[in-house]
């Protein structure tokens, strides 16, 4: 039922019938499955394109398997479980990350994969940096000790270990999550700092494995911005247009053509490669 809406949503917006297009329907049908998104309260936009995201990849998959089923001989039900895992959701964002593990004791190696749709990025400044420096800081080798130790197979008992991510399959569209709301003294606040990140040629090479074989450089097509702080806030978006490649802004009833110099902006929260 959401992804129907969804289509239907995605089908006005494209038409170019509207000067705008409200996701009411769409949003009425999905607080239906997801109660804890009401439009009474105030909700975070990264939860909530995780649970979009979630919910149409599922709707998506049962879709692809039972067409799997109904094309395939009975001899073939292993391809069938394999594809009825897949989506269109996941061809498009799904990647996968491989956390390297070393004993510092034994040097033993393990690996643990992971897959993702959004990569929470710190924010490694208070003032200005760039998303190069959030990814450094996201992807610089961490050590696993006191509370944190691995248990050592090797060894047989807990032990110091150092950790390294890197990206073994690098999605077709990259989403990055800026963590702005942070702890600082035992209080959760946001962080305002301006963030600089490029228009085109992000090259994540650095951060992939070498048995990645994917294209590694990205175009930003998407910014989502939340403005105020962590009690109220209004969320727009940058959206560049895929044919013409004008970027516009949607701020609730209000789309307008944008030069490229507004898209860097000091509120981005979420951004789309």
């Amino acid at each position: 039922e959401s992804a129907t809406a969804f289509g239907c949503l995605v089908s006005d917006m494209w038409l170019g019938e509207f000067d705008y297009v409200s996701p009411e329907a769409f949003h009425s049908i999905f607080e239906k499955r997801y109660p804890a998104f009401s439009r009474r309260t105030q909700h975070d936009a990264q939860e909530f394109l995780i649970c979009v995201l979630d919910d149409l990849h599922e709707a998506f998959k049962e879709v692809r398997a039972q067409l799997c089923q109904e094309r395939v001989s009975p001899a073939a039900g292993a391809s069938t479980r394999s594809l009825s895992g897949t989506s269109i959701i996941t061809q498009l964002f799904e990647g996968q990350l491989n956390y390297a593990i070393r004993c510092l004791t034994c040097r033993a190696l393990s690996n643990r994969p992971e897959s993702f749709t959004v990569l929470s990025l710190p924010i490694p400044s208070t003032r200005v940096c760039s998303l190069q420096d959030c990814l450094e800081c996201f992807f610089q080798p961490d050590m696993l000790t006191q509370n944190n130790q691995i248990h050592c197979y090797w060894c047989g008992g807990n032990q110091d270990a150092s950790l390294k991510a890197s990206i073994t399959k690098a999605p077709q569209i990259i989403i990055f999550h800026l963590k702005r709301f942070a702890w600082q003294d035992k209080h959760r606040r946001k962080l305002s700092t301006t963030v600089c990140y490029p228009f085109s040629d992000l090259d994540l090479s650095p951060y992939i494995s070498a048995s990645c074989c994917n294209n590694t450089e990205y175009s930003l097509c998407a910014v989502v911005n939340h403005a105020g702080d962590l009690d109220y806030g209004h969320y727009t978006a940058f959206c560049k247009h895929s044919v013409t490649k004008h970027w516009y802004s949607f701020d609730d009833t209000e789309v307008t053509k944008i030069p490229d110099s507004e898209v860097q902006a000091d509120t981005a929260y979420l951004l789309f490669y």
